[in-house]
């Protein structure tokens, strides 16, 4: 607990020393104190109140490994914008026509200044700021929404969540009337939550996107450099190191990636020291291109064309993106010193000693890159551009499983097979169905297309979406969470909103010419990730409708005809506020319940990791004596679930200790009850600290501390106060009947639970298939008849996901009309 809950600790123990009549004299005022410095913490979270901190990026910065973060970001952040300088010339002029060396001039103006504008100010300064705890992309951009606002699909929000070390968000500000109504607008909007959650798999559709398109064209364009063995050799060559990149992905790229930062590193020196050369070789007047001027120059001489061109412009922030996604490997610091300090003056240095080349050799621009490498430094710099090509892929790919790992964890994808490839990064992960999904895709772009041009045409397009949406949640969470100025607002959404937008409806301009990939890809993947979804939030809706009453678990601790089997059941559901309806159909076709049975429910938190500390929420199923518990088990979207044997360990651990302080409540309440009949106490279940850890049960006396829960009337707000109860061998033999009545006591429940674990844990696992209702309407019957069945049916099964034995599984099948 925090200081202040320590303070207040002591301070009720002394209080307590005194006599009961100075006790209740002074009670009000003592709440008073303590609710403003205790949050609020219940039945169902009373592992809550001994949270290690943690989570996030330190706050103080330790410079040394900041360093060693930002060396080790370089083969991990940057190889795809590293590799852009391969194509962007030739992109932008597709004709490979230069009719004006000014526009070379008025092309590097605005190479400039979009890597400023873009990458450098947005990104680097503003954008890095709104990570989740650490953790960077579009899932981070959504969860902080969902967790400021209830904006989820589906219903599963609990109030206990809130209180989660790494859920909150403390951004006192006074906009924060503002923020609320926001707030309540999306809350209130039905409408609001579905297109916050379309765009946001629009988003992660456009980046798994990228895991196609960025290694056919950093390859290609790589390769290009042995142009003179005919264009059909380039793309064999180009498909052969794509098939042997998607064979080696099973290896994991912590196998490899200390290679990676030098490799780039040796990269960014490379072309640097090239155009450095070419800069002052050939025409060191191109850095008038500085001047802003001449990219507005640059469009009156050309008009519609100069637009158009700026599709193949754009692809020089390729790659941008990564800078926040692979935030969670690093720090924000670590990111500003590796691309304010390397990358940015490589990269300018790159493309003016490309500008300065084509001034002199204009009919060359189909291939500046290599045509402007001095003799002497081709073939080392062809072998290091392959490499970074590779390294650029790699990272990609690598983030495309992690985003597929993120939706799974959302529910907002069908399930499949997640290997974790480092123990080092918990981040990096390997999914073989995707993997392969992605090579057959990345051979047929590479073998149809051919050219880099082609595929730059569908590469911007992905670029520039997943830009214009990150711009579009950054705003809104400025406007909810930041409470920022409305005037720093306008001028971030008008800034960066109409650079994005212009470079938009260029690269859509070309959607003939090989844009339209992208959105076919994002197409697909947003039908497969939106019906997955909308299945599991009515699937789940179903559940919460239709849950077991608590008069049927009555009448069945009543009916003599259910035996107890020993051992530890589990039964697994996705709901949360009850007990599914495929209970009551297990009951009847098995009449049988282990001696302990609990309610299990895999919970998704809209964070990125939760504390184990704060994982397992208990609560019995009353009757007590029955040994029914209600488990709600929760995981950030980068968390991973345990395998079954370190699983069932902490669930039989936690419950003990759920055993252990349940009874010192009751003893608590009790007492206080037998000692204070003039002011009943309204004491919820509630984390208790108790002096030396144990309760008196022998003959002197302990001190035991709770936390009572107060309930405000705001669903935010909530608070308790501490109350110090002297409980002797007396007093707690007056009420130990009572107490034990319902429940024994603890020790002797938690031998229970021991001796039932090693009799074994049974998985039972509800199989429901859903079938849309007969009156439904076409598209609803579509979608869930046959989309979703057809996905379901050939994606892994839940118990294949949980990785649950089969020798200890038992699976009952429902049907839910939905």
């Amino acid at each position: 607990m925090s200081q202040e809950v320590v303070d207040g600790r002591e301070t009720a123990t002394e209080e307590g020393i005194d006599s009961a009549k100075e006790a209740n004299e002074n009670k009000l005022k003592d709440r008073k104190i303590s609710w403003a410095r205790l949050r609020r913490v219940d039945s169902f979270n009373l592992e809550a109140g001994r949270v290690s901190t943690g989570g996030g990026h330190s706050s103080k910065v330790d410079w040394r490994r900041t360093l060693i973060l930002a060396f080790q970001s370089m083969g991990v952040v940057y190889g795809d914008i590293g590799t852009s300088p391969l194509y962007v010339f030739s992109s932008t002029f597709t004709d490979h026509k230069i009719e004006n060396t000014d526009d070379i001039i008025g092309v590097l103006s605005l190479i400039i200044y979009t890597i400023v504008l873009i990458p450098m100010l947005k990104y680097v300064f503003i954008v890095l700021r709104a990570n989740d705890n650490g953790d960077g992309g579009t899932f981070a951009l959504y969860s902080l929404i969902c967790r400021s606002a209830r904006v989820g699909l589906i219903p599963n929000d609990q109030p206990e969540d809130r209180e989660l070390s790494n859920y909150r968000l403390d951004t006192p500000s006074n906009q924060l009337r503002r923020a609320q109504k926001i707030r309540e607008k999306l809350e209130n909007s039905k409408t609001s939550k579905i297109v916050l959650f379309l765009v946001t798999i629009l988003g992660t559709s456009m980046v798994i996107g990228d895991g196609v398109l960025t290694p056919c064209i950093s390859v290609l364009s790589a390769v290009s450099g042995i142009n003179s063995l005919g264009k059909d050799a380039v793309v064999g060559i180009s498909v052969a190191i794509l098939i042997v990149l998607f064979s080696i992905q099973r290896f994991g790229t912590d196998k490899v990636g200390l290679s990676f930062a030098p490799i780039i590193l040796l990269w960014f020196t490379f072309i640097s020291g090239i155009g450095l050369y070419n800069l002052f070789k050939y025409n060191p007047g191109v850095l008038r291109a500085f001047n802003p001027g001449y990219a507005v120059d640059y469009f009156r001489r050309n008009g519609k064309k100069g637009w158009i061109s700026l599709g193949g412009v754009v692809l020089c922030i390729t790659g941008t993106e990564a800078m926040f996604a692979d935030l969670g490997h690093f720090n924000i610091q670590a990111i500003q010193i590796s691309f304010s300090g390397i990358v940015f003056p490589a990269l300018l240095a790159a493309y003016s000693g490309q500008a300065a080349y084509l001034t002199e050799f204009p009919g060359e621009v189909e291939h500046t890159f290599y045509k402007s490498i001095p003799d002497p430094l081709y073939w080392p710099t062809f072998v290091v551009a392959v490499a970074a090509a590779i390294i650029a892929s790699q990272a990609m790919i690598s983030g495309a499983f992690a985003i597929i790992s993120q939706s799974l964890s959302l529910s907002c994808f069908p399930r499949v097979k997640v290997v974790r490839t480092s123990a080092k990064y918990e981040g990096q992960v390997y999914i073989p169905e995707i993997n392969y999904l992605l090579m057959i895709l990345c051979v047929i772009v590479c073998v149809s297309f051919k050219t880099t041009e082609k595929i730059g045409n569908a590469y911007g397009i992905a670029v520039v979406a997943v830009m214009v949406i990150t711009t579009g949640m950054v705003t809104l969470i400025m406007l909810v969470i930041w409470k920022t100025s409305i005037w720093w607002i306008a001028v971030f959404l008008v800034v960066f909103g109409s650079i994005e937008a212009v470079y938009l409806s260029s690269v859509l301009y070309k959607f003939k010419q090989g844009g339209f990939l992208p959105l076919a890809f994002s197409f697909v993947l947003m039908v497969v990730m939106g019906v997955w979804h909308y299945v599991h939030k009515e699937r789940y809706i179903f559940e919460l409708r239709n849950k077991v009453s608590s008069d049927y678990i009555k009448d069945l601790t009543a009916n003599p005809h259910i035996n107890r089997v020993p051992g530890i059941g589990l039964l697994y559901s996705e709901l949360v506020q009850g007990i599914p309806p495929i209970f009551p159909h297990f009951i009847a076709n098995v009449p049988s319940i282990h001696s302990i049975l609990m309610f299990v429910s895999i919970k998704n938190i809209p964070i990125s990791k939760v504390a184990l500390e704060e994982r397992f929420l208990f609560r019995h199923v009353e009757p007590r004596d029955y040994r029914m518990f209600r488990c709600v088990v929760r995981y950030g979207y980068n968390d991973v679930i345990e395998r079954p044997k370190e699983f069932e360990q902490q669930l039989v651990e936690n419950l003990k200790e759920f055993i252990r302080h349940e009874s010192y409540i009751s003893e608590a309440r009790m007492g206080e009850q037998s000692e204070q009949m003039t002011e009943p106490m309204n004491l919820q279940h509630s984390t208790i600290l108790v002096n030396d850890g144990i309760v008196g049960r022998s003959g002197r006396s302990s001190t035991i501390h709770v936390v009572e829960s107060q309930q405000q009337n705001h669903p935010r707000v909530s608070s308790g106060s501490i109350q110090s109860i002297q409980v002797d061998a007396k007093s707690t033999n007056s009420f130990s009947k009572m107490v034990t009545s319902p429940i024994q006591g603890a020790e002797e429940e938690m031998q229970i639970v021991q001796k039932a674990k090693e009799k074994g844990v049974v998985y039972l696992l509800g199989e429901a298939e859903v079938v849309a209702e007969e009156n439904s309407s076409l598209f609803k019957q579509i979608a869930v008849n046959y989309a979703y069945s057809f996905l379901r049916k050939n994606f892994r099964q839940g118990e294949k996901v949980l990785e649950i034995p089969r020798a200890r599984l038992l699976r009952v099948g429902m049907t839910y009309e939905i």
